[in-house]
């Protein structure tokens, strides 16, 4: 089983960094590989929303987003993780995950998605919030730990120090693995729940 993990921070081995990284041991102990991937110091443009990526099977700007879409297609499950700015997540990884959800038309139901924010003091929870709807909107169950999936600290390294959230960040990852491995074998068992043809609404009459 494999999990591909997103670093939204621009910071190499900054808080965020030191979160990730007490999951993976964990994933690691599970039998589960980890790929990580360091998005917040690249240069990504937001969605258009020109629709191309229907016809080319890719997103027409052809940068980082490209490339992460064929992992994320062979990955089990999806961590995203990021530093909180202004109670939301780093914009560049906003982007990123904007065009990546839309763009890669693979059929994402049933991979297991997590959401991780790291933060001084506040934002945490608006911050997951926000990482959540992406798996939501996709049929992605989402893996919870024991508490709001986050940990604290200022200064690169700080988070480590955190008990509690390095804790959260190791509970978190062992659900997560529990997860993957039981949909596998219930995917075995039953196959997955059958989705009818999409209907869409609005209000406009």
């Amino acid at each position: 089983m494999k999990v591909l993990m997103i670093n939204g921070s621009p910071r190499e081995g900054g808080n965020t960094a030191c979160a990730l990284a007490e999951m993976e041991k964990v994933f690691a102990e599970e039998g589960i590989e980890v790929e990580t991937v360091q998005v917040g110091k690249q240069v990504i443009r937001g969605c258009v929303a020109c629709y191309g990526c229907g016809k080319l099977g890719a997103c027409v700007y052809d940068d980082m987003v490209n490339e992460v879409a064929p992992k994320f297609v062979e990955a089990d499950g999806l961590v995203v993780g990021s530093p909180v700015y202004y109670a939301s997540s780093n914009a560049t990884l906003d982007a990123l995950l904007d065009r990546l959800f839309l763009s890669c038309k693979a059929d994402k139901t049933m991979k297991v998605g997590a959401a991780v924010a790291v933060a001084r003091r506040g934002g945490i929870t608006a911050t997951i919030d926000q990482i959540n709807k992406y798996f939501l909107f996709s049929g992605m169950p989402v893996a919870s730990g024991q508490y709001w999936n986050g940990a604290h600290g200022r200064t690169p390294g700080e988070a480590v120090e955190d008990a509690e959230g390095m804790q959260q960040m190791r509970t978190l990852a062992r659900n997560m693995s529990f997860l993957m491995k039981s949909i596998a074998l219930g995917k075995e068992a039953y196959g997955v729940p059958q989705r009818e043809q999409a209907v869409q609404t609005n209000f406009i009459r």
